[in-house]
């Protein structure tokens, strides 16, 4: 089975992706080839900041091979993920038009993926009042972005069966324990739809309408961060389990 997992810039898929990695793991390890994660962390973080870089716009796409293990009642579930580690203008169309070939080869591997994994910012309408909510969009520059990735699945990703809607830095707009003690009460349903009310009822419809425009697609919402491993390991247990 094959997982691509993409987002927009900024939205911490580097950061996500890079403790996923971390050896500190629960129920879900992963791993890359010839990269440790003290190492990648190195290649990937600013030493003095304790942050990711931000992907160069104008280097090469870079796509790393992850290879995940989900512990399920069971046994182990192995994921083949193809990390496409962009520049988030990969996503606008100048982008794509003054890099054909680069656009072709990261259309390839989501047109061949059964799951998708898609990372998302939170808006600056759920953000708490102590974070600086300019440095996100606002909620209906937001919704007019989820609409673009919208037309982007119903045109290209036919061959998806699960699509993961990650609402990242789940710090910044919740209490990530309190939701992920929440969270490990409810059924695989329940999450999604707990999730969904909560977090994205700004594109409820859209979802629902994507759920119904692709076949044999199932659409599930998580909320994510870097700081709660159990809320950062859920939508790969999910994935472990449905695909």
């Amino acid at each position: 089975m094959g997982v691509v997992y993409i987002g927009d810039r900024s939205s911490g898929k580097t950061h996500l992706a890079l403790e996923l990695l971390n050896p500190r793991q629960e129920v879900v390890k992963a791993s890359s080839t010839n990269l440790e994660y003290e190492y990648l962390k190195s290649l990937l973080s600013y030493k003095d900041l304790g942050a990711t870089k931000p992907t160069d716009a104008l280097q090469e796409v870079d796509s790393r091979q992850l290879q995940v293990q989900v512990r399920l009642p069971s046994g182990f579930k192995s994921i083949r993920v193809d990390w496409i580690d962009t520049p988030g203008e990969i996503w606008r169309k100048r982008w794509q038009e003054d890099n054909p070939d680069k656009w072709q080869n990261a259309l390839n591997t989501v047109r061949q993926s059964n799951g998708i994994l898609l990372i998302l910012s939170p808006h600056r309408n759920i953000v708490k009042p102590d974070v600086d909510a300019k440095q996100f969009l606002t909620e209906q520059q937001w919704c007019n972005r989820f609409n673009q990735w919208g037309e982007f699945f119903r045109r290209e990703c036919s061959q998806a069966r699960r699509l993961v809607i990650c609402l990242n830095k789940a710090d910044l707009f919740c209490d990530p324990n309190k939701e992920a003690s929440e969270l490990e009460q409810r059924n695989w349903q329940q999450r999604h739809s707990y999730v969904l009310q909560r977090y994205f009822p700004p594109i409820k419809s859209q979802l629902e309408q994507l759920n119904r425009d692709v076949y044999g697609l199932s659409v599930s919402c998580f909320i994510t961060s870097i700081y709660q491993r159990k809320l950062l390991e859920l939508p790969w247990l999910y994935l472990g389990t449905f695909l």
